[in-house]
């Protein structure tokens, strides 16, 4: 007897990424992504904390969406409310790998140093990135990314037709 996949299994993996400490228009920004990417059936991960991490996941939930946090501690009562599920990684700082890892592509909203660090794993991996209002990388090569997004709209359009890993470590469309 064959089993089917769960559409959720399926679905396209983003994380979206950012300062816990975001200002209100970088939170603006997170909500408006996860309600988009909720409304195109994919799964959001994050890294369960708040700023960025909650909005992105309180936009998702408000569309129905799935929201998966990998939090940094060992404690699942310190994730955001807005999460579907909470992993508490223990591994501080290097569940940062473990997120850039599990995702199709990646939304970066504003940025922080622990954005960066994620950013550059991802950037490492061949995992693509979209940078709304956040970091300016401008010696990064243009085919490897992070790709600029003006709007949210633009910023999950992009995340949801780049794929991971080509040839040469970068992102190419579907």
């Amino acid at each position: 007897m064959a089993s089917e996949v769960p559409a959720e299994a399926a679905a396209r993996y983003v994380g979206v990424i950012g300062p816990a400490g975001a200002s209100p228009g970088e939170c603006d920004l997170a909500r408006r992504v996860g309600e988009l990417l909720a409304g195109r059936g994919a799964v959001l991960l994050c890294g369960g904390l708040g700023g960025v991490m909650e909005a992105a996941a309180a936009g998702a939930r408000a569309r129905g969406g799935l929201t998966v946090g990998l939090l940094p501690g060992a404690d699942r009562t310190d994730a955001n409310p807005h999460l579907t599920v909470a992993l508490a990684t223990g591994l501080g700082e290097l569940r940062n790998g473990l997120l850039v890892r599990a995702c199709d592509a990646l939304i970066a909203v504003g940025g922080s140093w622990g954005t960066l660090s994620e950013i550059a794993l991802a950037l490492r991996t061949g995992t693509p990135v979209v940078s709304l209002a956040g970091w300016a990388l401008p010696d990064a090569p243009a085919e490897t990314g992070p790709l600029p997004a003006a709007t949210p709209e633009e910023a999950v359009a992009l995340a949801l037709t780049l794929r991971h890993g080509r040839a040469d470590g970068g992102p190419h469309r579907a």
